[in-house]
């Protein structure tokens, strides 16, 4: 089974909520809502959407939902080519769910983003592919570092508990290549924070540079990370709270 999560983000607060599920396992595709769309309704009047109108539903369909198809790049596109190089997929690859866990499906119009679930890889292993977030924050000597990263080097994540927008933060720097290379390149993203520091009570992630797209690629596609990790025995990905289905999904 594959699997993504809806995120929704109040357009006051910022704040991001996991408010959704969608799952795919080879004829059909299923969406429920999780309890991080109460949480959104009590704290940032989140109301249902208007593709899945009830909380409580199950909503099953043969082809990818609207909703989630509009954030996928037709191959038919000229751009799709490019687009495909940036997330590092292959050309050939007809894989909504894959390409909207690699790009996260934003769009400038709405506030909702597609967040990847991970799965074991054929080793067993945690494996997930993300693309650095906050290098818009970053000075231009950072951002001019990141463009000179090459595939496969280790970046360090470090706790960075006194961020004041997020205590929880993991910034990512580069590995001392050479005297004084210590610059921050972006952070993961908030939605891994909880899988990372759950992994670290039983092993020592890694993240590794997967591809850099320079310039004009956007800011938010410029840095692909790879981060691998052991999977520990009974550990599931996005199992708390927000992230637990209202309703049992059918093909679970």
């Amino acid at each position: 089974m594959k699997a993504v999560f809806l995120a929704w983000q109040d357009p006051t607060t910022r704040i991001w909520y996991p408010v959704g599920r969608l799952t795919f396992e080879g004829s059909s595709y299923e969406f429920v809502y999780t309890h991080g769309a109460i949480d959104a309704q009590k704290q940032s009047n989140f109301r249902p959407l208007d593709s899945f109108p009830d909380f409580y539903s199950v909503y099953s369909s043969e082809s990818l939902f609207p909703l989630f198809s509009n954030r996928v790049l037709p191959p038919a596109r000229p751009d799709y080519g490019q687009f495909a190089e940036w997330l590092n997929v292959p050309l050939d690859r007809d894989d909504p769910i894959a390409l909207l866990a690699r790009s996260g499906g934003r769009r400038a119009t709405d506030t909702l983003e597609v967040l990847p679930c991970p799965e074991p890889d054929h080793e067993g292993m945690y494996r997930i592919h993300f693309f650095a977030h906050g290098l818009r924050y970053l000075p231009d000597c950072a951002v001019e570092r990141v463009d000179q990263l090459k595939p496969g080097q280790q970046l360090l994540m470090s706790h960075d508990f006194q961020n004041p927008h997020d205590p929880h933060a993991l910034m990512l720097r580069t590995h001392d290549d050479f005297p004084r290379d210590r610059f921050i390149v972006g952070y993961c993203p908030r939605y891994l924070l909880e899988d990372a520091f759950r992994l670290l009570q039983s092993c020592s992630p890694q993240v590794t540079v997967e591809r850099v797209n320079p310039a004009p690629a956007p800011l938010q596609f410029r840095l692909l990370c790879n981060m691998t990790a052991c999977w520990p025995e009974g550990f599931r990905p996005f199992s708390t709270g927000p992230y637990v289905p209202l309703v049992a999904i059918a093909s679970v």
